[in-house]
């Protein structure tokens, strides 16, 4: 009896010391950003923020090391840092220059290596040129704002009571405006950069380290803990190229001039396969992430079919024709943005900025495309193939064309105005006066200009 009793109290004092060695098992969702900040580099953070949530983790270990990258993406990751319901820490492994000081600031705690620096988030342009005021304006409320989401730790000396930042927004302020002077830290003129013992010192840094479980460990105090790693796939570098604002402006600039070509031309061609691959790789990777929804891709579809509707089916352009321009412009432009129906409370000033600049760009250069091209056709080059090779000085003078007013035949393609049609044996590039013709209709020769003749149903 005594020997069961002992058993059975060994038994249970291995359960609960199993059970609390489960309890102080920490976990711990590290996420390694070793590169720019752009769009990938959101895509990664976001969805590891997502796994980690998944996962219950305990603390996210962010990883950094970068010089800078694109303001909106930064943006969108110190938004995601800020709110996220795990704290997310930051341990910078070298540089978190830019962008990467302003993902820092977002994160709850910053632990630096031996001789990594912090700061240099002047907002500069492509060239490395200091970009206008109004951009630096908006990056230094950014850094303040960011480190004032932090709050005030209260100090008591005997009856006095004070309230000190725990990250001093002028000292944010200070990494993007050289203007601005801190006694015993930095002068007027110069950008602030921090050291890793000048952000000890001044509130900054909780932390000098030299590995991932250094911080774990002797900071934040786990002996015992489980690492997760987060793990880009293929699809996430796929969707983070397909949604840089350049290449999204190359899709619309292959979108519009598709359409426009694929007008201009019989049947069911290149142009118009290329306009819609071009959108369906537009719309794809912004869907899948969310920012595009089903009433904005909607809104694109209207708009081309009523560009559709005012070519083929009313003559000229007005009302229907820019209501179609301007729903297509909408579409684009809403699903690159993180909104909810109309509301965008979410949305800020450089995101909405950004794109409009990226869908208005693809456009201006698509029209610019096809103005060029157009002037293009039938000359020397690789598109002297796209258009009928005539002599229009001896084709004005042709009494051969002359003859064929009153001719019929039957049309040799679609006309959608314009197309091919058969006359007496002979191809000549035909133009409907009586809107869309079916091919093999028949159709008779009213007039003839520019080479082209103008024909209607018979």
């Amino acid at each position: 009896m005594k020997r069961t009793l002992f058993i059975c109290h060994l038994l249970f004092l291995f359960s609960l010391s199993c059970l609390q060695s489960a309890q102080s098992q920490i976990s711990v969702y590290q996420i390694d950003v070793r590169k720019d900040i752009d769009r990938t580099t959101q895509i990664y953070i976001n969805r590891g923020l997502a796994e980690a949530q998944s996962l219950e983790a305990d603390v996210i270990l962010l990883c950094l090391n970068t010089y800078g990258g694109l303001l909106d993406s930064a943006d969108s990751i110190r938004t995601a840092i800020l709110y996220n319901p795990i704290p997310v820490y930051v341990f910078i492994d070298n540089n978190a220059a830019s962008a990467g000081a302003l993902i820092s600031l977002a994160c709850e705690r910053i632990y630096m290596r031996r001789g990594a620096s912090m700061g240099a988030a002047t907002v500069v342009h492509q060239a490395g040129d200091a970009a206008p005021d109004k951009y630096q304006s908006y990056m230094r409320s950014m850094m303040r704002a960011t480190a004032e989401a932090h709050g005030k730790d209260t100090i008591i000396q005997g009856i006095d009571t004070a309230y000190i930042w725990k990250r001093d927004p002028l000292i944010a302020e200070a990494m993007v405006d050289n203007r601005i002077v801190i006694p015993n830290l930095i002068d007027s003129g110069r950008t602030l950069t921090l050291t890793a013992e000048e952000a000890m010192r001044w509130g900054y840094c909780e932390g000098i380290a030299e590995s991932v479980d250094e911080v774990i460990t002797h900071y934040l105090g786990y002996e015992e803990y489980t690492l997760t790693s987060f793990r880009p796939s293929w699809l996430h570098n796929l969707l983070g190229f397909l949604m840089n604002p350049v290449f999204q402006s190359i899709l619309i600039l292959i979108i519009v001039g598709g359409i426009y070509f694929e007008l201009q031309t019989p049947g069911i061609g290149f142009a118009l396969i290329a306009a819609i691959i071009a959108a369906i790789l537009y719309f794809s990777p912004l869907y899948i992430e969310g920012l595009a929804q089903n009433w904005e891709i909607l809104l694109f579809v209207i708009g081309v079919i009523l560009i559709l509707i005012e070519i083929f089916v009313f003559p000229g352009f007005g009302v229907i024709g820019i209501a179609g321009i301007l729903l297509m412009i909408t579409g684009l432009v809403f699903s690159l943005l993180d909104n909810e129906l109309f509301d965008f409370s979410n949305v800020s000033g450089a995101d909405s900025g950004k794109a409009i600049m990226t869908v208005l760009t693809g456009v201006i250069l698509g029209l610019g495309s096809m103005i060029w091209l157009s002037s293009r056709i039938g000359e020397k080059g690789m598109f002297r193939r796209m258009a009928l090779q005539t002599d229009l000085e001896n084709a004005f003078s042709s009494p051969v064309l002359t003859s064929l007013i009153g001719k019929t035949g039957f049309a040799n393609t679609v006309l959608r105005p314009s197309g091919k049609v058969y006359i007496e044996g002979e191809m000549y590039d035909g133009i409907s006066e009586t809107g869309f013709i079916d091919k093999g209709s028949k159709v008779r020769v009213t007039r003839f200009e520019n080479a082209q003749v103008y024909v209607e149903n018979f």
